[in-house]
């Protein structure tokens, strides 16, 4: 008995350490800290310090203050790509 409770348990460690910890936001609910390659891909004059990242889509955005209005933006590369978030794969695991 006791070594099936062992295994659940080294199961259950082993997938704990593949959880992300949670972004940290701010009341707006812009990231406190944006992932560093995402830095690296963003194209520039695209506001950086006001960055979230969309549920939705998994994709990262930002907040555009225009003459006019203020409205959410894709991130965007240099050639324009979007950047988006790595979807993790579900992990199957056998009983």
């Amino acid at each position: 008995m006791s070594m099936k409770y062992g295994l659940v348990l080294v199961g259950l460690m082993a997938l704990a350490g593949c959880a992300d910890p949670m972004a940290q936001v701010t009341p707006e609910g812009f990231m406190t800290e944006v992932p560093e390659g995402v830095l690296q891909l963003a194209a520039p004059d695209q506001n950086l310090n006001a960055v979230q990242l969309n549920p939705e889509d998994g994709c990262f955005w930002y907040q555009h203050v225009g003459p006019v209005e203020t409205t959410m933006l894709p991130l965007r590369t240099p050639r324009g790509n979007v950047i988006c978030a790595q979807q993790q794969e579900p992990q199957l695991t056998a009983m």
